[in-house]
């Protein structure tokens, strides 16, 4: 019996390769073009280090004309979780960056390229691992989970390297007639790769982000193809890279030492490797030390959180390219408002070492995001938000007239407002605006009630008028400022201190606090004009009844 032979008996019904080598030709594209992926497990919630892969991918490929898809690594079906891959596809269209091709639900798919999920391709990757045995480069192996465990104690109590290789590798000698009676007898097996390396030579690679790496070849003979038919990791990526045409293999670094392996596994194949390129984790300081962000310790380490939490996708998306791309923050300061599509996104520009996760960084830049946007876009997508995450606030902005001139108060101007980073922040910066969630807060920010009382009486009586343009509404509050012994500017008081009760800014905030409870706001002028007359001096009167407690 022959090696041929011997693949025969183990894959009777395999295809021969080049049905699928025909059937996936190489891809029409530009000289250039990146073809790259993002390959997850469906086995735990999307990690914000992952969508940071995905966008990274998305960025390298849509720059040079390439093709970013999505495939659905499911081999190991023990370790799936229930609505694993409609999370996965979800996560990416909540951040606007569906795929070109691959899953685009649970069970569709788009692309000539697939199936793009793992479980599906079982018969293409007996087909490549029945090409492998007829060339002797992949054997079956009979040892039992007893044998790996005693091999594992063996070579622990010997203080050498575990695994299954050289005098370890108990089956790879077999002849192929004791493989084929073995399996005749119904004996289990796996099928492994033949691995033709040896750790004493070194093998060098320029991966596209660290640079050149020196390893140790890889000698291990690892398992292709599990008793349940379906293929390892490290062999399905291979077989599916290659059939996908694959131009640029983008991924966390934790991969970077199976670069021996997989490229061997290419090489064994007789396929050309795709380029490499190993992204440093996104890490937290901890009390001064860095670490992964943790899926176990922080909240902020589930994509889902950004969602829950309202912060824009934009704002989230502009905080990932800052850290792939040293130069986003200087493209960004000197072209505010273009979009982040036009920024020149390059691969070798990565960090080697990984980059800190910075919470208030990123709402920073959510301030800025929200602020560029218009009140019938802050309305929409607070709305949006809300109808999943917050009833009270749907409720509040149900009248969706004055609900845009609240939101539009301080926009569209040369300074925006920046008070909102995130939309679960929409309510508490609002709520004042709305009578029935109005507090009213005594606060005390001249230090008799007498002088707040007259403060509010006067602004009544005399001074205030709706139809006053901004100049006049502050001139009047000047005026006021005067009449009670208060300097009418800030710098007047700050020269002579003794002089003045205090100045025309305590003034502003008195009659703030009576109007919002709050002490800092967007501008006051503005409140006042969506407030209307009636419930300005509602408010005022409210606040003076306060004072005569």
């Amino acid at each position: 019996m022959n090696y041929k032979e011997l693949a025969d008996l183990i894959f009777p019904d395999a295809k021969e390769i080049s049905y699928y080598e025909e059937k996936y030709p190489e891809r029409n594209l530009p000289e250039g073009a990146i073809v790259s992926r993002f390959a997850p497990s469906p086995t735990g919630f999307v990690h914000i280090g992952g969508l940071y892969q995905a966008l990274v991918a998305i960025e390298a490929s849509r720059k040079t004309g390439g093709v970013f898809f999505l495939r659905i690594e499911d081999t190991d079906q023990k370790r799936e979780i229930e609505n694993g891959v409609t999370d996965i596809v979800n996560s990416l269209k909540d951040f606007d960056m569906a795929p070109d091709e691959g899953m685009i639900s649970d069970t569709e798919e788009i692309g000539k390229y697939g199936p793009y999920k793992q479980s599906l391709r079982k018969e293409i990757y007996q087909a490549y691992a029945k090409y492998l045995l007829e060339q002797g480069k992949a054997y079956p192996c009979f040892c039992t989970p007893e044998d790996d465990e005693e091999r594992r104690v063996k070579q622990e109590n010997a203080k050498i390297r575990p695994g299954y290789y050289g005098v370890w590798a108990k089956c790879r000698n077999l002849t192929v007639e004791e493989m084929a009676e073995k399996i005749k007898n119904g004996e289990n097996y796996i099928i492994r790769f033949k691995s033709p390396g040896r750790e004493d030579r070194k093998i060098k690679h320029k991966d596209v982000i660290k640079g050149n790496v020196d390893f140790p070849e890889n000698d291990q003979d690892i398992v292709i193809i599990k008793a349940d038919g379906l293929p390892t990791y490290h062999f399905a990526h291979a077989v599916d890279d290659h059939l996908m045409r694959t131009t640029h293999v983008i991924r966390s670094d934790e991969w970077l030492s199976s670069v021996p392996l997989h490229l061997q596994l290419f090489h064994e194949l007789g396929f050309k490797a795709p380029k490499y390129a190993h992204i440093s984790p996104i890490m937290k300081n901890d009390n001064g030390n860095k670490r992964k962000l943790s899926k176990r310790k922080d909240p902020e380490a589930a994509v889902s959180y950004y969602k829950e939490e309202g912060i824009p996708v934009n704002a989230v998306k502009e905080y990932l390219l800052n850290i792939a791309n040293s130069t986003f923050e200087n493209w960004r300061r000197a072209n505010p408002d273009k979009p982040i599509e036009e920024f020149d996104f390059q691969l070798n520009k990565m960090s080697v070492s990984g980059a800190l996760f910075d919470m208030v960084k990123l709402l920073d830049i959510g301030k800025t995001v929200i602020s560029k946007m218009t009140a019938e876009e802050v309305y929409e997508k607070s709305l949006e938000w809300a109808q999943k995450y917050d009833k009270e606030l749907v409720d509040m902005l149900k009248d969706k007239e004055y609900s845009l001139k609240v939101l539009g108060i301080e926009r569209g101007n040369k300074k925006p407002r920046k008070d909102i980073s995130k939309w679960s922040e929409v309510k508490q910066n609002i709520k004042y605006m709305y009578d029935d969630n109005f507090e009213e807060y005594p606060y005390q920010v001249i230090s008799d009630k007498e002088s707040i009382e007259k403060i509010l009486n006067l602004y009544i009586e005399k001074y205030y008028d709706e139809n006053d343009d901004k100049q006049t509404w502050f001139d009047k509050i000047k005026e006021l400022a005067g009449e009670m012994g208060y300097a009418k500017e800030v710098k007047e008081f700050k020269a002579n201190p003794d002089m003045y009760k205090a100045h025309v800014g305590d003034v502003s905030t008195v009659l703030r606090v009576a109007l919002t409870g709050r002490t800092n706001t967007p501008d006051m002028y503005e409140i006042m004009k969506v407030l209307g007359k009636e419930n300005v001096i509602n408010r005022f009167q409210k606040a003076i009844k306060e004072m005569e407690k």
